[in-house]
């Protein structure tokens, strides 16, 4: 005769346990077209277990998206400014991170800029958890125009020009596009030194 043993799920349990699994399957696919019932499958928990703790789909995708913008603050933060390390050091230091970041999850940072996260896109990129991802190199800005190391612009156009070249060079390389035949052997820095030459005073 086969036992069925229930598992004791407390809130926080159950809830991490479905989001971890979620994100091993967008790992391993790197996509998101699975179903919260195929995710309760593999979690070992029922079919309804997932609502307990996310609306639909669309809810876990945003509290995913917004983990992977958590994880992204905490790599760019590992180059955060301070006064021992030069400006350029800091920023080059920082677009690698994004980098490395990006095509260490391919999946998730899809994920993060995509419409099918939220039922808005503003649901997760005006959460604070998303803009907090901006302020290391926000940070590292203001500090180059106090240094008058760099133009005295608005930080976040600068902000934005800056994240917006790097989010091409991600997706660019997610794709293997990024070919060295077509932009040159050493294009992250070189497009890197290109973007900081034109912040420069």
């Amino acid at each position: 005769m086969q036992h069925t043993i229930d598992r004791p799920y407390h809130h926080g349990d159950l809830r991490r346990t479905i989001l971890d699994t979620a994100m091993a399957m967008l790992h391993e696919d790197r996509g998101w077209q699975f179903t919260l019932r195929e995710i309760a499958r593999r979690a070992g928990v029922s079919h309804a277990a997932p609502y307990k703790h996310f609306a639909d789909k669309a809810s876990l995708l945003a509290e995913m998206a917004l983990i992977g913008f958590d994880r992204l603050r905490e790599a760019l933060s590992q180059d955060k400014p301070d006064a021992s390390g030069s400006l350029r050091d800091t920023f080059f230091g920082m677009g690698r991170a994004y980098m490395r970041f990006a095509t260490a999850n391919p999946g998730l940072y899809r994920l993060m800029f995509s419409a099918d996260a939220g039922r808005q896109p503003a649901d997760v990129h005006l959460d604070e958890r998303a803009l907090a991802a901006c302020e290391p190199l926000i940070a590292l800005l203001m500090r180059g125009q106090a240094e008058g190391a760099l133009r005295p612009r608005d930080v976040r156009g600068q902000m934005a020009a800056c994240w917006g070249q790097m989010h091409g060079l991600a997706l660019l390389t997610i794709d293997g596009l990024l070919l060295p035949e077509k932009v040159g052997a050493d294009a992250l820095d070189n497009a890197l030194m290109t973007l900081m030459e034109g912040l420069e005073a």
